[in-house]
């Protein structure tokens, strides 16, 4: 079953943008987050010992990342690159893709729309996740999180924008499958239309709390209204 709301919305957009870490592949289900998260602390506690306590104070990799740009350039970097190869790492034993993400991924690239993933993770360790699951050829283009501009990552608009403007489509036209708060934060900036996806439970509230045009549950949702969108 998909909802006619989802439909009428597909029917609208001209590209679909694809969240990576949830709606295509639990990137850390082989690699805990709170371990990686763990390992980078240790990290910046080595190289900005003032951020050490901060950082030992969160289980999401994501956070110390962030983090780790009060300390300077040459930190952040340190940070970034290691996060980048524990992603890499990460994806590598991940799994399969989450259920009905290969069917969206494909649909969406057989009704004839734009395709691309938009992710917070590494180009690489999306790169190399889709290679190995042979869905390299379901999307156009791959835009990863921003080498050393933290500030640019979602919610930010910036790499929505970036993904329209490699697409060829305005923002407008454009809409984006996201599981986080931040998508579809990072939609409404952009002025593009959302799809939350709710993995979890409690999701469906705070997804449609800021603004997620409509919920889904299952990928699978998404590939069959794709199909008769």
């Amino acid at each position: 079953m998909h909802s006619d709301a989802l439909t009428a919305l597909l029917a609208e957009c001209d590209a679909v943008l694809f969240d990576f870490d949830g709606p295509i592949c639990d990137v850390f289900r082989g690699v805990p987050a709170p371990d990686v998260a763990k390992d980078l602390a240790a990290l910046l506690a080595e190289i900005a010992p003032a951020l050490g306590d901060a950082a030992r104070a969160t289980e999401d990799p994501m956070v110390v990342h962030q983090l780790s740009r009060q300390g300077g350039e040459d930190v952040l970097s340190a940070v970034e690159t290691a996060l980048t190869a524990a992603e890499v790492r990460a994806v590598s034993v991940a799994g399969v893709p989450t259920s009905g993400a290969t069917e969206a991924l494909k649909a969406a690239r057989e009704s004839g729309r734009q395709v691309a993933v938009v992710s917070n993770n590494s180009a690489e360790c999306v790169h190399a996740y889709l290679s190995s699951q042979g869905l390299s050829d379901s999307v156009e283009a791959v835009i990863g999180r921003p080498i050393l501009r933290p500030d640019r990552m979602k919610p930010s608009p910036h790499l929505l924008f970036e993904a329209a403007s490699l697409l060829g489509v305005a923002a407008r036209r454009a809409v984006l499958i996201g599981d986080s708060v931040t998508d579809i934060e990072a939609s409404g900036a952009a002025g593009a239309m959302s799809v939350g996806y709710a993995n979890k439970p409690g999701k469906q509230e705070a997804l449609r709390s800021v603004g997620a045009d409509v919920v889904v549950l299952d990928m699978g949702e998404v590939a069959r209204a794709l199909t008769g969108a």
